[in-house]
């Protein structure tokens, strides 16, 4: 699959509207810095790593219109304002804005452009590296599960993976996180079967399934309060999602629901990976607590969207009118429930030991 983000012949940036997929593949062209602000936060552009991505073309367009310092604080806030919760966002306008902050306003548009690429360019490699590092962690895991399955005499059926949320190639750059390990497992030709989530309210399970087959992967989507009787009747081996940030003590944000996941894989004793590019380690934030949680708007509760058989777009009421409605968009996941971080410098423990010694090794590798 191509890229998610990329620059056409005049330079001007493009990505999916994950609004329209799975029916539809439908381009957006980022032609200024509100642009990337609207896609942002209407979720037409979703995914912590693609979030930062777009973020940092914001930046880079905005300081195209007006490279002032004025001007660049406020675009700088206006698009962290847009998604609270993903790190990566203010991680990469903070990594643009160190760029241009100490040079004349002539060369900041150059150098925030320049910037951005590079940082689009090192996204697909990090997404790469995680790929590989997780499929290495599941490869390991579906081996001793063979060789227990053959003492046992069973069939050999295939390593059975439940997902929540879409942590694939739409969501960053190139390859995904999460599901990065289950297109390199595939690759190498391990048989794998995925549980997807449909990840209420958004059904962002839907673009989980989309890429799963796109690639001809063996899947099956489920409501997202059928995992816990999976994992129970032994038909789940290990859940493995994205992250939106890592706390300094291993806490998770991610998807709300993600917490409920993680318990359920804990009470039957299977492993759950959280996939985590070093971009979404937030050494800042001393733990969960502190993660600021996004409430968004109750429509996305009240209405589903979707198609006809007949190819028409709908939008249906579900909830009755007068009902309240809360919207939390993320939870928390506690360290200790996480059995490992799946990055692209290896795997770790969720732990403020190994992740403050994760930081200092990946600090030392790009000094």
């Amino acid at each position: 699959m191509s890229r998610t983000l990329w620059s056409d012949a005049l330079g001007v940036p493009h990505t999916l509207d994950q609004s329209a997929l799975p029916f539809e593949r439908r381009e957006i062209a980022l032609r200024s810095s509100a642009d990337c602000e609207a896609a942002i936060r209407e979720m037409r552009v979703r995914g912590a790593p693609l979030i930062g991505a777009v973020g940092a073309w914001g930046l880079a367009l905005a300081i195209e219109a007006d490279p002032a310092d004025d001007a660049l604080r406020a675009a700088y806030q206006r698009l962290a304002a847009a998604r609270p919760t993903a790190v990566n966002l203010r991680w990469a306008l903070d990594r643009v804005l160190r760029r241009v902050a100490h040079v004349p306003d002539a060369q900041r548009a150059a150098l925030a452009r320049r910037e951005a690429t590079d940082l689009c360019d090192e996204d697909a490699q990090c997404n790469e590296r995680i790929g590989e590092q997780g499929a290495r962690l599941l490869r390991m895991l579906a081996e001793q599960r063979s060789t227990l399955a053959g003492m046992a005499g069973a069939d050999g059926t295939p390593l059975n993976l439940l997902t929540h949320c879409n942590a694939g190639s739409v969501a960053t750059i190139e390859h995904g996180t999460a599901l990065a390990a289950v297109f390199r497992l595939h690759e190498q030709g391990v048989p794998v079967h995925v549980w997807v989530d449909e990840t209420r309210p958004r059904n962002q399970g839907s673009l989980t399934a989309w890429e799963l087959s796109e690639r001809g992967i063996a899947h099956t989507v489920i409501v997202d309060n059928a995992g816990g009787l999976l994992m129970m009747q032994g038909r789940v081996d290990a859940v493995i999602v994205g992250c939106d940030r890592v706390a300094a003590n291993g806490d998770v944000a991610n998807k709300i629901g993600t917490y409920l996941k993680a318990l359920a894989a804990r009470d039957n004793r299977l492993p759950f990976y959280v996939a985590c590019p070093t971009s979404s380690i937030d050494v800042d934030t001393a733990d969960g607590a502190s993660i600021p949680i996004e409430e968004r708007d109750a429509r996305e509760v009240t209405h589903v969207a979707g198609r006809l058989d007949d190819g028409r777009a709908v939008e249906v009421r579900i909830v009755p009118q007068g009902s309240a409605v809360a919207n939390p968009g993320f939870d928390i996941t506690p360290a200790r429930l996480v059995t490992a971080l799946v990055t692209e410098h290896g795997v770790c423990d969720a732990s403020r030991t190994a992740i403050a010694a994760l930081m200092r090794r990946v600090s030392g590798a790009v000094a």
